[in-house]
């Protein structure tokens, strides 16, 4: 019988919601862009199962930019505490707009209307410049829902590779590796530390 590497995946992020202090559902995005510069940020994991792994973010932005030209990308967690990271590689699509609209829904009023006043990954003036647009669009929005603006979405990165790394003693690591299999299942290897 092989493993499912999503129940994995749930088995350790369920174990890192419990030992993570801070924003257990961090992870690095690493992207390319269309000259092929690498770039790497933080991002939050917001949805994830058999079809793929979500966040979300500006798609004026540069993440948003460097996927759109190129969809391959690569995220990584790192659970300290646990001792154990998480590598998972494959191509991005945008989700749907209910999708999106869906999660809008759930973020705070005040990181709505932070998506509204941001110009994410532009050059910026001051803080007081950002704030101020912030006011603004508190005061467009007074009384009423705060809609997804059209420029925001949500990506979904469908794996093609994942590999689950353990530390162990004298840096005699565990890696599992999980490549889709033929037959729609996924294959499971190991890899020397």
């Amino acid at each position: 019988m092989r493993t499912d590497p999503f129940l994995l995946f749930d088995d350790w992020f369920a174990q890192a919601r419990t030992s993570e202090v801070n924003d257990s559902n961090a992870m690095a995005l690493a992207t390319v862009d269309g000259d092929g510069r690498p770039s790497v940020r933080m991002v939050l994991l917001k949805g994830h199962g058999p079809d793929g792994f979500i966040f979300y973010t500006n798609f004026e932005g540069r993440k948003a930019s460097d996927l759109l030209a190129n969809p391959n990308a690569a995220l990584l967690f790192h659970w300290k505490s646990l001792r154990r990271q998480i590598r998972i590689e494959g191509v991005v699509g945008r989700v749907d707009d209910a999708t999106a609209d869906a999660y809008f829904a759930t973020r705070s009023r005040d990181s709505q209307l932070g998506a509204w006043a941001s110009d994410q990954s532009r050059p910026l003036a001051s803080r007081d410049v950002f704030m101020q647009r912030y006011e603004e669009m508190r005061a467009r929005f007074d009384g009423q829902d705060v809609p997804r603006p059209p420029h925001w979405s949500g990506f979904r990165l469908r794996p093609d590779r994942i590999e689950f790394w353990q530390d162990r003693e004298h840096r005699l690591h565990e890696r599992r590796l999980f490549t889709p299999a033929a037959d729609g299942g996924w294959d499971e290897g190991m890899l020397y530390p």
